[in-house]
């Protein structure tokens, strides 16, 4: 649930990346970081461990102006996508007002990706999160290496929602500033209902 400040007037919105291990969600922060105006994003904080893992989360501050004399700022997190790390994910998790599912395109990473698709839901339905009415948005990353399944079958295995849905290359930033945005628009019309 997004933090309401209204001393300082100003709508704090916490977007998470979520995925299997290696997936690319620190390398979407990593970008977005860099593609955005530096006016416009605080300092970025990552955990790494000697594998370049993120072991904890990274947090993006990034500010989107005003919206009815509030200040809007989204705050990007990524959870670590080691299974030894559940309990982790569930605390970055909590508070959450969108999700980016970021799958890794590879054939072999298919069961992986169902694994941590699945224990998302199940975190979802005990945070009481309507997943039907949730913003979720899945990216397809790493659409760049040679043996990827086609996104019909992504869709068919994890997106049973029928959520906007991205392909991308997160190193090189294709198709991630459009999951980013589409994942706020969703947030910010939630807001409005609320």
């Amino acid at each position: 649930m997004s933090l309401i400040n209204m001393a300082k007037r100003e709508i704090i919105c916490k977007l998470v990346y979520y995925g299997i291990g290696l997936s690319g969600k620190t390398t979407n922060l990593h970008y977005i970081y860099q593609a955005v105006d530096p006016r416009d994003v605080g300092e970025m904080v990552s955990i790494d461990t000697e594998t370049e893992r993120t072991l904890y989360f990274d947090l993006l501050p990034l500010e989107l102006g005003k919206v009815n004399g509030f200040s809007i700022r989204f705050q990007l997190y990524t959870v670590p996508g080691q299974v030894l790390y559940q309990q982790t994910r569930i605390s970055v998790l909590k508070g959450a007002d969108c999700v980016i599912f970021v799958a890794d395109s590879q054939a072999s990473k298919l069961q992986e990706n169902i694994e941590s698709w699945n224990e998302l839901q199940e975190q979802l339905r005990r945070m009481n999160k309507n997943i039907a009415e949730f913003p979720l948005v899945m990216q397809w990353n790493k659409r760049d290496l040679q043996d990827i399944l086609p996104v019909s079958v992504l869709e068919q295995y994890l997106n049973p929602y029928r959520v906007p849905s991205f392909e991308a290359v997160a190193v090189t930033g294709y198709g991630v500033i459009e999951c980013l945005r589409v994942a706020i628009n969703a947030t910010l019309r939630r807001l409005e209902r609320i």
